[in-house]
């Protein structure tokens, strides 16, 4: 992960604003979610239990990276987005089966939640 992804995830944890570079964090406390931006473009919600995701308009590998950092630290264990034939896909997890994990893999829609 990135030094700047480890910053934004910190500022999500901390409650707190923040800014660098192209990514910056702010926080509502009337609604207690933090709403990440890259490029100014809005890329996520992180509230206490939930993730929601958009791409900014833009698919860029950059935003990309921003995402998965975020799903790495706030969402399920293996949940995230990747690219395959050029179009971007999220995994998410749905459940155990007995020991085994369960997984969907959806096309990426801007705005999808993953709790």
């Amino acid at each position: 992960m990135r030094k700047i992804e480890s910053q934004m995830i910190a500022a999500v944890r901390e409650n707190r604003n923040w800014s660098s570079g192209n990514t910056s964090v702010t926080f509502d406390p009337e609604t207690g979610a933090s709403k990440v931006f890259l490029h100014g473009n809005f890329i996520a919600t992180v509230t206490e239990d939930t993730l929601e995701l958009f791409d900014g308009g833009w698919q860029s590998v950059t935003t990309k990276s921003r995402l998965n950092a975020l799903c790495t630290a706030f969402a399920y264990a293996g949940e995230g987005v990747f690219q395959q034939d050029w179009k971007w896909y999220v995994r998410r997890w749905v459940g155990q089966l007995g020991a085994q994990s369960c997984w969907k893999t959806e096309e990426f829609v801007s705005g999808c939640l993953l709790a």
